[in-house]
């Protein structure tokens, strides 16, 4: 439940912007949405904040929706500061230095790959060996009690098992850490759109994750592991570029200068490729999946070593698991999930085939549809009522009973029996009620960890499966996958989906086969179609989905198919529903800033209108006390203070001449060092800062009640000229929305200034200023703003 602070209606907007202008079709708000406190969300989450010049007296309550926008949620600031203490390192550095600074970026990219792989060869091998567990103890009893009867206790056992390892994974994610619960992959998409979600890249949250998945995946649930792996190469990469880890209090000393959030976006962006890379084995779809689901900044230098940690982290991961499968040196293993290569002349394709993988592309569309909006209502009743921890792990407890039980229920009523073969490659026969020398298909489809049973989905040899059993299984795994998404455990989605459509895309190429006969309609060949297609319904990808697969199949005569079928799937299932990563991140009620403004945005809305008005300004040298006052004041949360001339006489609808613009992370610093001017001299107080202070107390600077001044030193004032951003962003008053966000999204900004013909400050536009306009069916409309 949130408390609305502020509502307006698209089709009744006639209030005036400030006294003395004409009427604009929006309100000018006070200046509570610029950013607030940089600070640890543990100690004050307290961001962006809406103050209403006349404030309801009794906010209303209301459920949560998708159309809510919440305050508790900071931006990171992208746009370096460069003052004169910024000005001053880059001269001392000189060109050797910068040398030094580059060459420590690829070493920094190079430490992340190789991490990023091991912990996803650590996840792989533990995954392992409890899937080789629990198939034995389960075979065990399973074969006695078919002999002598009483098969319902292998149920029970199968079960409370199950339950038992998700309720440990569950524990974590719902007590421990909660952000480490899902994917990860809407996090790291807000964050390197530039949204700080509280603990997304702890060290804490990694080992979580980490566990988590485990947990999770062993347990049975319908998940996979790879989708984590972005996440936890996310955090990889932002723990070693900092030098330090928050989790450990332990601060290493090394590579501060990239303590600043352009610097970590660029390398959390590198992990997340690397984490694709890991899991796929597709170092050039990792890059592309940084470009394409998250990064809002992107150059030449960047790509490479993007490119650079993604080939570390596949060559590391391959390297490790051949010396673990007794093959050193046979790098045999390029990601986590082998596809297998495509290579035989039935598994090509023909160019008739075509408009049946549209076809397909279609049919994943509209599943993928179905499956986003069975989710969406699931994860509206979860946040509505399952909100609680216990709630949380139980509920997760029950879907690992139910997963058991339908498991063992449609093996049980399975006759699907294959004759197990002279090389009996398969990994987990059992025989249940099957003739001797033969297997349960069925039991071997759920005894399989996920990517094991998609790659049999590619490439069994016809016959290998009955339709009846492949359609069967399609049904359940559907709502069970849909179901377990959302989950207080880690997991992924792109296995299920990809599981998924591998079975539902082999019915399809049964059929065809029993159709027309003819050696074309190879069944592997129409699950790999059918995979894409459904996780392109699913999440929405296109380009590094393309990439992914092809380099996962090592067959690049697929691109065009591949391609097509999700663009097919893609355009069919916007038609309906978002993908499943928007969704979850609408109804986190995050301040994203899609690729794309509003439509009608540039003719409908101005800066003057969305701007928060008035603005809390400083001038260059400010009294200590009166500074301190007014950080501590509870209704001012403001994190970006424009830095002005003394107000010459201009009335209330402007602040000053502009000058500058100062965060609240800085003033702290500076109150903290006693940065102070004592009346009538010259020179500081305290010692004379540099960069390092600030890049020490970054990125959880204190709150302003942790600090002390005196008495006499409130009589003192304070030169901010020194440490303010002298050239901010700024844009007239006149100017579109749609300029403003193509300014924001283009360069990561935090806070832009509004400024009439002679530069004064009249205005300031934070991130949430421009989120909270969303295009929609029924036209242009403006979120809901609170507090979440």
């Amino acid at each position: 439940m949130s408390n609305v602070l502020k509502k307006i209606s698209w089709s009744s907007r006639d209030h005036n912007a400030h006294a003395g202008e004409r009427s604009p079709l929006l309100p000018a708000r006070p200046q509570g949405s610029p950013e607030a406190v940089e600070d640890d969300p543990e100690v004050t989450s307290q961001d962006d904040k809406i103050q209403n010049v006349h404030p309801p007296s009794s906010p209303k309550e209301i459920p949560h929706t998708e159309n809510l926008l919440s305050l508790k949620y900071e931006s990171l600031d992208y746009d370096n500061c460069e003052n004169q203490l910024f000005l001053e390192e880059e001269r001392k550095i000189g060109p050797r230095g910068f040398r030094v600074v580059e060459i420590s970026r690829w070493f920094i990219c190079l430490l992340i790959g190789i991490l990023t792989a091991l912990i996803a060869c650590i996840i792989d091998i533990i995954i392992e060996k409890f899937a080789d567990l629990k198939y034995l103890v389960l075979k065990d009893k399973i074969d006695a009690f078919t002999l002598n009867g009483g098969l319902s206790v292998s149920l029970v056992i199968w079960a409370t098992m199950n339950a038992g390892i998700v309720m440990l994974g569950s524990i974590l994610v719902a007590f421990v850490e909660p952000v480490a619960a899902g994917s990860g992959v809407p996090q790291i998409k807000c964050y390197l759109n530039g949204v700080k979600i509280p603990h997304v890249v702890r060290l804490k949250t990694l080992l979580v994750k980490v566990l988590g998945v485990i947990f999770s995946v062993s347990g049975g649930l319908a998940v996979g592991k790879e989708g984590p792996m972005i996440h936890s190469g996310a955090v990889i990469a932002a723990g070693v570029s900092q030098g330090r880890s928050t989790t450990l209090k332990r601060d290493f000393k090394i590579f501060e200068h990239f303590r600043r959030d352009t610097e970590k976006r660029d390398f959390v962006a590198a992990g997340a490729a690397a984490g694709v890379s890991a899991a796929f084995g597709a170092p050039v779809g990792g890059v592309l999946f940084s470009l394409e689901e998250g990064a809002s900044f992107w150059n030449q230098y960047l790509t490479w070593r993007i490119f650079f940690a993604s080939v570390i982290s596949t060559f590391t991961l391959n390297f490790v698991l051949s010396g673990y499968h007794s093959q050193f040196g046979q790098l045999a293993n390029p990601g986590l999930i082998n596809f297998g290569r495509f290579e035989d002349k039935n598994e090509a394709y023909t160019w008739f085939e075509i408009p049946l993988f549209l076809i397909i592309g279609a049919i994943g569309g509209i599943s993928g549809a179905l499956f986003n909006s069975i989710n969406y209502w699931l994860t509206m009743f979860r946040i509505r009522y399952i909100h609680r921890p216990l709630l949380q792990v139980l509920e997760a407890m029950l879907v690992a009973v139910v997963t058991a039980t339908i498991s063992f229920l449609m093996i049980y009523f399975s006759d699907d029996c294959q004759p197990l073969g002279e090389d009996n490659v398969v990994e987990y026969p059992l025989q249940l009620f099957c003739k001797d020398g033969e297997y349960n298909s069925m039991a071997t489809t759920f005894f399989n960890t996920p990517e094991k049973s998609v790659r049999s989905l590619f490439h069994d040899p016809p016959g290998s499966y009955n339709p009846t059993t492949v359609g069967l299984f399609c049904l359940s795994y559907f709502l069970l996958a849909c179901w377990t998404y959302g989950l207080s455990v880690s997991s992924g989605i792109f296995i299920p989906s990809l599981l998924l459509g591998a079975a539902w895309g082999r019915l399809i190429g049964i059929l065809l086969s029993n159709i027309s006969n003819a050696n074309w309609a190879d069944p592997g060949k129409y699950a790999l179609i059918g995979a894409a297609a459904q996780l392109g319904g699913v999440v929405r990808m296109t380009l590094s989905l393309t990439v992914i697969i092809m380099e996962a199949t090592g067959n690049v005569s697929y691109g065009l198919p591949i391609m097509l079928v999700l663009m097919t799937a893609k355009w069919v299932g916007d038609f309906f529903i978002e993908g499943l990563y928007d969704i979850h991140i609408k109804l986190q009620s995050v301040p994203f800033l899609d690729w794309e403004p509003p439509a009608t945005s540039h003719s409908h809305i101005a800066s003057s209108d969305v701007m928060s008005h008035p603005v809390v300004c400083f001038q260059r040298i400010e009294k200590v006390g009166h500074v301190v006052d007014l950080l501590s004041d509870a209704t001012c949360n403001h994190n970006g203070f424009p830095v002005v001339d003394e107000q010459d006489g201009g009335g209330s609808d402007h602040f000053g001449k502009l000058r500058g613009i100062i965060l609240r992370s800085q003033i702290i610093v500076l109150l903290k060092h006693k940065a102070f001017i004592e009346r009538g001299k010259y020179g500081m107080l305290g010692y004379r800062l540099t960069l390092k202070d600030f890049r020490d107390a970054y990125p959880r600077f204190p709150p302003i009640q942790s600090i002390h001044v005196s008495q006499e030193e409130r009589e003192c004032t304070m030169d901010l000229t020194p440490f303010m951003n002298p050239a901010p962003y700024s844009i007239p008053q006149d100017a579109s929305l749609n300029r403003i966000f193509r300014l924001f999204r283009a360069l990561g900004l935090r806070h832009l200034v509004v400024c009439n013909s002679e530069n004064h400050v009249v205005g300031l536009v934070t991130r949430k200023d421009l989120a909270r306009y969303r295009w929609s069916e029924h036209g242009l409309e403006e979120l809901l703003l609170a507090q979440a």
